[in-house]
C-alpha cells in the first residue's frame, strides 16, 4: 500500500478470529495503526482518536454497524466506513452505502484481498484530494500576484504615462 503516513484504520469485528485476521492482515500489508474492536460501544468510545477508515461488521451484538456510522458520521465527516458482513444481500448493500458506506464486502474466500484493494483505493483517493486541493491553492496564489503585478504597472501609468506611452 502506497502512503507515507499509515491510516489510522479502526476495525470493528465481534467475532474475534476474523478480527485478528484482518488486523493481522491490515498490518501485514503494512497498515500498522489499526485498532481492534469487539463492539460498536467499544469503538464510538475511542472515536476521539478521528480514525481514517473503520471497517465495520453490519450484524454486531448491541449496536449495529450502521449504528456506529449514523452516531460517528455527524462528528467526523472525513471517515470512510467500509462493512465487511457475511450478509450477502443486495438490499443490505444498498442500505450500508445510503448511510455513507464507502463500499460493502461480503465475508469470503477473497475479502481480504478486497478489503486491501478498496482500502488502497481510499488512500490514493485521499492524496488526489489533498494533490487537487494544493493545485487550485496554488492557482488562486498565481492569479491574485498577477493581478497585483497589473495594477502596479497599471498605476504606474496612469501617474507616468510619458513613461508608459506607445506613441
Amino acid at each position: 500500500m502506497k502512503n507515507s503516513k499509515s491510516p489510522l484504520i479502526f476495525v470493528v469485528e465481534d467475532n474475534t478470529v476474523y478480527n485478528k485476521l484482518i488486523v493481522n492482515h491490515l498490518r501485514a500489508h503494512k497498515l500498522i495503526r489499526t485498532e481492534s474492536f469487539l463492539s460498536g460501544e467499544e469503538c464510538l468510545k475511542n472515536m476521539n482518536q478521528k480514525p481514517d477508515i473503520l471497517i465495520l461488521d453490519y450484524l454486531l451484538e448491541g449496536i449495529t454497524g450502521i449504528d456506529v456510522v449514523i452516531a460517528s458520521k455527524k462528528r467526523y465527516p472525513t471517515t470512510d466506513f467500509i462493512f465487511l458482513s457475511g450478509q450477502d444481500n443486495i438490499e443490505v448493500a444498498i442500505n450500508c452505502m445510503r448511510y455513507g458506506a464507502y463500499d460493502y464486502i461480503v465475508k469470503d474466500q477473497y475479502a481480504l484481498i478486497k478489503l486491501s484493494d478498496k482500502i488502497n483505493k481510499i488512500l490514493v483517493h485521499r492524496e488526489l484530494v489533498k494533490s487537487n486541493k494544493h493545485f487550485k491553492q496554488g492557482i488562486t496564489l498565481f492569479s491574485i500576484a498577477l493581478l497585483i503585478i497589473i495594477l502596479f504597472f497599471a498605476g504606474l501609468a496612469f501617474v507616468y504615462p510619458k513613461i508608459f506611452s506607445i506613441f
